[in-house]
């Protein structure tokens, strides 16, 4: 983690085996804790950032996509632990949403967290874009 007030704080993360890293620049240490299936399920907790804030070091090759319903989120996990640590959302499909817990060391308790009722998707989206 390197922290410049100017520029933001800079993470990397990863998956489980490590197969997948990654690297993200956070301006704002602000999550969602989104309660849809799916990120019930993974345990996502989401901080979405612009491509320009988000840089893959390694493992493309490892990464799957799973989608579903609409299609429109992409999914990625790895395909050797099956983890998924970062994805294309359905809510900002020209970011990336990263999942928080997949950051490296113990980050978690620098973001403040804003449920996000997904149960009801098309009634609270307007809430985070």
């Amino acid at each position: 983690m390197t922290e410049n007030p100017e520029s933001g704080t800079t993470y990397e993360g990863g998956c489980h085996c490590g197969a997948v890293r990654f690297r993200v620049t956070v301006d704002r240490h602000e999550a969602i804790d989104c309660n849809c299936s799916i990120c019930q399920k993974k345990g996502f907790l989401h901080l979405i950032v612009p491509p320009d804030r988000f840089t893959l070091l390694q493992g493309e090759e490892m990464l799957q996509t799973y989608t579903f319903n609409t299609r429109s989120a992409k999914h990625l996990f790895c395909q050797q632990c099956g983890i998924h640590s970062f994805y294309r959302p359905r809510s900002h499909p020209d970011s990336f949403d990263v999942n928080v817990r997949c950051l490296d060391g113990d980050v978690a308790a620098k973001f403040a967290v804003t449920p996000f009722d997904g149960q009801n998707w098309e009634d609270n989206i307007q809430t985070i874009q």
